[in-house]
């Protein structure tokens, strides 16, 4: 609703415009009526008889064989003459007859007589004609506008609920998509805004349309019968229980079929992603009928729904108008012979009645999309409404860039309830100092990175930057000055030159040649077909890991970030490629505070400082050549990964060196 709210001088302009076009189509039978009732039955009314001489000036007369006819609307309130004479005309078959008591039966018309009587309703039936097909084409044009406007509208705000719910998930905290499988992410964004298109055109398009034409059609029918009016009202609480009862039943089946939806799309986008091990593995099969048990239970659900739709829409809606119709025609036009209503009347009741049932099949067609779209708008809005971090105004003063002095003080963090996965980590890193963190999987390594990219915020203690408390910091000054590279780099489809540079305007070509050429990447950048501007597909699969890794490198020291976190940069680079990695490295670290997780310890032996996890807490901390002197957890880690054999039991968090933590500063 608040969408709609945004544009409602629009939708009201449009509501006024379908007004008009639900008046000038419903004039259509009235003025049939006045036709059939004022003009073509005018024949039957009473009429006068007497001679043209008799007849005042100025009062309106048909000559017939010498005397003067006169219909008794047309005395314009003049009292009859003593000699004028009461007769009556009637239709018997397709021949009209005058009965004027002189000749027994009555006295039958020639076509021509027949003419002259209707001679003064030819010009108003013309004007009446003309004025239908005015209304109508005005109808027409009143139709496309307000269809155009309302549709025009729906897009516009589809489109508008679309950029909010890419710009909203830019702000989620990453514990939500940690939790949330990509591809029901995608399904909100793609799938459900296009169903909650249809909600728009269908409940715009097509419940406010049908609902202004019920209302004006039985306007209209009070207008010409009340007895009429109350008889057709009984079908509104009819049709009101059959509507609820489809909806009651219809939102069940339509939740599970989005959800399976969701799913669906989730795997697809999961097994799209690790195909190769799928197949590796021989799980082809097993992948498959994972995905078609999903695609059943959404099949089923449909099949339900559209037994519902067959029972509960058009069908009974169908056999209830042509009931009804039988039923007043019967009851009615027996009547109206003995002129209970008017022909007339009669005729434009019928057609109304026929235009009752076109908008509630209308409404009815559409309750299926409009459930769809409901359901769909009850997840899209549940997304929106996850809080998330605002993004900083790019025109605000830029902060400061900082010092690169970060500490944790105390700091204890849980992903779920009291699991810690980090206990009373302190640490202190100063401006320029490499940091190291190692450990076995699990340890808390990348966790202390959450924390300190803003991605969660501690349980306890604190972490600051140059004394700052990075909670109080807006997340986007948190990480402008912070650089990242991780062990799988991502690349984005466009170009080399757009993976560095990365949307940032102040990043200009040159800046990004010398990135390149810093970390050693210009070498191959170049070779390649359009070097600079070599196109990458998604996720950069037609260059390998090392390019990848490098291209990553260059975009970390094109942003010239204060701190510097590298996940794991060097895990998956084979021994070829770890020279260029490292001398990358060395470039890239270059004065600034930099945190290396590191897998391959034997690339963090420069490191100013190690630290060393286990089960969230920090045992060991020193440089390389302290940490293999003590001969404790490193030291086995170590020989370990050289092949040699490890002679030291591993030192739990207990038994390790006094004073570990406190050493980490």
């Amino acid at each position: 609703m608040r969408y709609a709210m945004l544009y409602k001088a629009r939708i009201v302009i449009a509501l006024l415009l379908l007004c008009g076009a639900v008046g000038t189509q419903l004039a259509g039978p009235y003025i049939a009526k006045v036709i059939i009732d004022g003009h073509l039955l005018s024949i039957s009314k009473s009429w006068y008889e007497t001679a043209p001489s008799a007849v005042p000036e100025g009062t309106a007369f048909v000559d017939i064989r010498g005397k003067a006819y006169v219909r008794e609307d047309w005395t314009n309130g003049t009292e009859p003459g003593a000699d004028w004479r009461r007769v009556a005309i009637r239709q018997e078959g397709t021949s009209f007859v005058l009965e004027d008591g002189s000749v027994p039966g009555g006295t039958r018309l020639t076509n021509d007589e027949v003419l002259a009587l209707y001679s003064r309703e030819f010009a108003p039936i013309v004007r009446l004609l003309v004025l239908y097909v005015g209304l109508l084409a005005l109808s027409g044009l009143l139709t496309f506008a307000q269809s155009y406007m309302l549709q025009t509208t729906a897009l516009t705000i589809i489109r508008q609920m679309r950029t909010d719910v890419m710009t909203h998930i830019h702000r989620i905290s990453v514990r939500y998509f940690d939790n949330t499988p990509v591809g029901q992410v995608v399904s909100r964004i793609a799938n459900d805004t296009e169903a909650i298109r249809d909600l728009f055109m269908s409940f715009m398009a097509t419940f406010v349309v049908s609902g202004v034409n019920l209302i004006g059609i039985y306007v209209a029918i009070f207008l010409l019968d009340v007895r009429l009016a109350l008889f057709c009202l009984l079908l509104i609480p009819f049709f009101v229980v059959v509507m609820a009862i489809h909806l009651k039943y219809s939102k069940g089946y339509v939740t599970v079929m989005r959800a399976r939806l969701s799913d669906m799309n989730a795997m697809l986008n999961e097994s799209i992603n690790v195909m190769p091990m799928i197949q590796a593995f021989r799980r082809e099969k097993d992948r498959v009928a994972e995905f078609e048990t999903l695609n059943e239970d959404r099949y089923a659900n449909q099949l339900k729904q559209m037994r519902l739709f067959s029972l509960s829409s058009r069908n009974i809606v169908g056999l209830t108008g042509s009931l009804l119709t039988a039923g007043v025609i019967w009851y009615f036009g027996g009547r109206s012979l003995e002129t209970a209503i008017s022909f007339g009347v009669f005729y434009a009741f019928i057609d109304y009645l026929g235009r009752i049932f076109q908008p509630i099949i209308g409404i009815f067609d559409q309750l299926t999309n409009a459930q769809r779209a409901i359901v769909s708008a009850e997840r899209v809005f549940s997304l929106l409404d996850r809080e998330g971090a605002p993004v900083e105004d790019e025109s605000a003063p830029d902060r400061p860039r900082p010092q690169g002095n970060v500490k944790f003080d105390g700091v204890w963090f849980a992903y779920n309830g009291d699991d810690y996965v980090l206990r009373n980590i302190s640490l202190e890193a100063r401006r320029g100092e490499t940091i190291a963190l190692v450990g076995h999987t699990g340890s808390g390594k990348s966790s202390i990175m959450n924390l300190l990219l803003g991605f969660y915020e501690p349980t306890r203690g604190t972490i600051t930057i140059d004394g700052e408390d990075v909670t109080a910091m807006p997340k986007q000054a948190l990480r402008r000055h912070m650089g990242i590279v991780l062990q799988d780099p991502f690349l984005f489809t466009g170009d080399i030159k757009f993976n560095v540079g990365l949307y940032e305007e102040r990043i200009d070509p040159e800046t990004i040649r010398k990135a390149l050429r810093d970390v050693g990447a210009s070498g191959f950048v170049e070779k390649l077909p359009h070097g600079y501007d070599e196109p990458v597909v998604e996720r950069g699969n037609t260059l390998s890991a090392g390019q990848r890794q490098l291209i990553s490198f260059a975009r970390a020291l094109a942003f010239d970030p204060a701190i510097l976190i590298l996940d794991e940069a060097t895990a998956s680079i084979d021994s070829e490629t770890e020279g260029l990695i490292q001398n990358a490295l060395r470039v890239l670290c270059a004065g600034r505070t930099t945190f290396v997780i590191a897998h391959r310890l034997s690339t963090i032996k420069d490191a100013d400082r190690i630290l060393v996890l286990h089960r969230g807490e920090i045992v060991e901390s020193g440089s390389h050549d302290e940490l293999m002197a003590r001969q404790g957890r490193y030291f086995n880690m170590y020989r370990l990964q050289k092949g040699e054999p490890a002679p030291v039991a591993p030192a739990s968090a207990s038994d390790s060196t006094p004073g570990a933590a406190a050493n980490a500063t």
